[in-house]
């Protein structure tokens, strides 16, 4: 005689359609949540720009304490270079990893300075002098979606707003 253990039938193993499809929706949903928050916002990447200028003025201000000459910080609505005044004449800084020419990272690009310099023809100009302390002021960086503001202090200080 057969026992009747031998007949039980046992669950099958492995996943149905349903549970592998379930399985891949979530799957789908989550990939598409954390690519959406992978992508900079433009804000972020505005921020960054600013937080790298900043730095970059901080360092042109030494720059020109140390080298005993103006400095200056020239943008236009793409990209932004340091000079150096030299014998009465302005020369792009190219030698230099830190100081160079760059590019903005998102164009076209609007900036301000408040309170307004003195009026340039051609890009926004901010010169550095050989003295540690100068006149504050915030620069203001702006595009469609964003805008980030640089206060400087007058003695060194600049802070990404």
């Amino acid at each position: 005689m057969l026992s009747p253990s031998r007949f039980v039938r046992r669950p099958s193993r492995g996943f149905t359609l349903l549970e592998l499809l379930v399985v891949m929706v979530i799957a789908g949903v989550m990939l598409g949540v954390v690519s959406f928050n992978a992508m900079p916002s433009a804000r972020q990447v505005l921020e960054t720009d600013a937080r790298r200028i900043a730095l970059l003025l901080q360092l042109a201000r030494d720059e020109a304490i140390v080298r005993n000459s103006p400095v200056a910080f020239e943008a236009d609505t793409e990209r932004y270079r340091f000079l150096v005044r030299t014998n009465n004449v302005w020369q792009l800084i190219e030698k230099d990893d830190l100081l160079r020419e760059r590019a903005f990272q998102r164009t076209p690009l609007t900036l301000l300075i408040n309170p307004p310099l003195a009026p340039v023809s051609g890009p926004m100009r901010i010169v550095f002098g050989r003295e540690p302390v100068d006149k504050p002021f915030v620069l203001t960086m702006a595009t469609d979606e964003a805008r980030v503001d640089i206060r400087a202090d007058g003695i060194g200080h600049f802070v990404v707003e």
